[in-house]
């Protein structure tokens, strides 16, 4: 296997250009039917952060469950994959992670079914952080994210950090707005609104169906990209995990706060909302909980259990 997938790891950055490009497109591309029986799978969703060793630790307890415990790790959506991805793999060892390997693949690489099949006896697999349009560039509609999602389903545990929760939903936030009241892309003219139609999104991997992923999520001060978006989707649960802290979400689609944060779940199911002739929006009786470590949430009757 691992001569299989060395061929994989370099060349990737000359053909970001090229996998950007192709996102419209992948986007909308079919994968396979798959079964509908729930994943045997768990999910680790982190919130991006610099501390978050506790939070690997589950993770790779997670991954030696299954199959060789072999661990691979998706560096695509860094900028700089060939400085990041040997820092990554050394915080996974320093985990305990005994068998991990980092790649950062290219869309070609990605549709070839020989490397999707190369993840047959792979416990985990983990999406580093950065930006999330790199890594749905790179594996949308490809072989390699249907084995992925047929590893999750037979039980391995899929997770990521940062841009790598983000991906996780099927309506993903790309932390792009199509209005910027600063008029600079600055972290603190960012977002400073609540309004209809300017929060950009795209279609994610769809590990999770019910709710939009948001990270970074207290620390950057996100809420109001997030009540926009869950105003023009409120059919979807918006659960927003912030820094040093995960959910893990397990095959029943409940969920536990892990790691030493926060977690805000902003349900609009039952709100009045109302599109004003501006870019307000007037919405009612939204709910908001705030939820702690330990905490248990059911994203399918949307009720705090613990």
């Amino acid at each position: 296997m691992k001569n299989k997938l060395a061929l994989l790891t370099l060349g990737a950055l000359l053909a970001l250009p090229l996998a950007l490009s192709a996102q419209t497109a992948s986007a909308k591309a079919p994968e396979a039917s798959v079964p509908t029986e729930p994943p045997k799978g768990r999910l680790i969703i982190i919130g991006g952060g610099g501390s978050i060793e506790p939070i690997l630790k589950r993770f790779i307890s997670l991954a030696e469950r299954f199959q060789s415990g072999k661990i691979v790790i998706y560096m695509m959506a860094s900028g700089v994959p060939m400085e990041t991805g040997p820092e990554s793999l050394e915080e996974f060892k320093a985990a305990g992670a005994k068998n991990a390997v980092w790649f950062n693949l290219t869309r070609e690489q990605a549709l070839v079914q020989d490397n999707a099949d190369a993840l047959n006896d792979v416990g985990g697999i983990y999406f580093e952080g950065g930006d999330q349009a790199y890594l749905t560039a790179a594996l949308l509609g490809t072989p390699v994210l249907a084995k992925i999602k047929e590893l999750h389903r037979k039980g391995a545990v899929v997770g990521g950090t940062s841009a790598g929760a983000a991906v996780m939903s099927e309506v993903m936030i790309t932390g792009d707005e199509r209005r910027m009241p600063g008029g600079e892309e600055i972290e603190c003219d960012k977002f400073r609104t609540i309004e209809a139609g300017n929060i950009v999104t795209a279609p994610g991997f769809g590990f999770i169906t019910t709710a939009v992923i948001d990270q970074h999520h207290i620390y950057r001060k996100r809420t109001n990209r997030l009540i926009s978006v869950i105003a023009e989707h409120p059919d979807l649960l918006g659960v927003a995990i912030d820094e040093d802290t995960a959910v893990e979400v397990a095959p029943d689609q409940t969920f536990e706060v892990v790691g030493d944060k926060c977690v805000l779940v902003l349900d609009a199911g039952r709100a009045k909302i109302t599109p004003l002739a501006s870019p307000l929006m007037k919405m009612e009786s939204m709910i908001l909980h705030l939820l702690t470590p330990g905490s248990r949430y059911d994203l399918k009757t949307r009720v705090v259990l613990d």
